[in-house]
């Protein structure tokens, strides 16, 4: 895990040589982060014409986010000298240490472009893929040397988004596993690795919560826009400085074990008590209260992690305070 301040290494002797095929809106903004992270990136589309246009809107892009106080100063100097517009996929993969697919969610597109870099790559030449949604494996399947592959996969917008899901598939090797996270923190980003199944972390738990939230709009018990303003005021105001696990141990394993019974009494099965919350609060451990739980913080810590959650609130709510209501309505 590394820092999310945005990275403003300028090429140096020795940068490292990416490669990002499609260079649209993720892959572009991908490219972005990983040239100001000090790497030397090509830019490949489906023609020269379409990667050169594209550079040169990622360069009116960072003016802007320098102008708005979102890049550093002096980003867009070092893009200009990290990223550059490649004639096609081969000769930007073919010196590249790393390439990102980038391409759209199609299996026969994405089968197609994987195997076009995997020929023409160097064959140590780490490769990952931004898919949302298709499995790892199956992409692998058009990788020549598929122990060099994996998923890495960027959330919109990649600038400003600290957090990138690895994915390796069964037979994806240790060190690509490595060298992948390492490309990732060194642009400034964090890393958690999961495997390879359906809806990967990210989107399992974004969509969970999202068909819970359409259901209770489509029976009527709150709107859209209520629906909306609970989440970020009250549970989402916690995300941004602890997941789900660390806000269970400070509630109360017990708590939680407790409020599940109640939602069972009118959906059973939706809301089944997890194992592994039950097999905690069997063995006494309950969270912070008695210093194990998910995360086993130790019981002494709890004044100081009460600390830092007050402040991080009250920090939260004035930034949102300083930014003003987001321009929905």
């Amino acid at each position: 895990m590394t820092s999310t301040t945005p990275a403003t290494a300028s090429e140096g002797t020795g940068a490292r040589k990416i490669a990002v095929v499609g260079s649209g809106y993720m892959g572009g903004g991908i490219a972005q982060v990983l040239a100001l992270g000090g790497a030397r990136v090509a830019l490949a589309d489906v023609s020269a014409e379409i990667a050169q246009k594209n550079y040169e809107r990622l360069l009116v892009e960072s003016d802007q986010f320098v102008a708005d106080g979102l890049f550093p100063a002096g980003s867009t100097e070092i893009l200009k000298q990290n990223l550059w517009a490649a004639k096609d996929i081969e000769e930007a993969v073919g010196d590249a240490e790393f390439i990102e697919e980038c391409v759209p969610e199609v299996l026969e597109i994405k089968h197609q472009t994987l195997a076009r870099i995997s020929a023409a790559a160097q064959p140590d030449a780490v490769i990952g893929s931004n898919t949302s949604t298709i499995s790892i494996a199956a992409l692998a399947e058009a990788v020549t040397g598929p122990e060099r592959f994996l998923g890495v996969h960027f959330s919109n917008p990649s600038p400003f988004i600290p957090g990138v899901e690895v994915i390796p598939h069964a037979g994806t090797a240790a060190t690509t596993i490595g060298t992948a996270c390492d490309l990732v923190h060194a642009a400034g980003k964090q890393t958690a690795v999961v495997k390879d199944v359906t809806g990967f972390v990210l989107n399992r738990l974004q969509y969970a919560l999202f068909h819970e939230a359409a259901q209770l709009v489509e029976q009527g018990i709150a709107t859209a826009d209520d629906v909306d303003t609970l989440v970020r005021t009250t549970f989402g105001f916690r995300l941004p400085f602890f997941g789900p696990f660390a806000i269970a141990d400070m509630a109360g394993l017990d708590v939680y074990n407790f409020c599940y019974k109640s939602l069972q009494t009118e959906f059973p099965e939706r809301f089944a008590t997890p194992k592994i919350l039950s097999d905690l609060v069997e063995a006494g451990k309950l969270g912070t209260k008695t210093g194990s739980g998910f995360l086993n913080v130790p019981a002494d810590r709890t004044p100081e992690l009460i600390a830092y959650r007050n402040k991080a609130y009250v920090a939260m709510q004035k930034l949102i305070e300083e930014l003003g209501p987001a321009p929905i309505n």
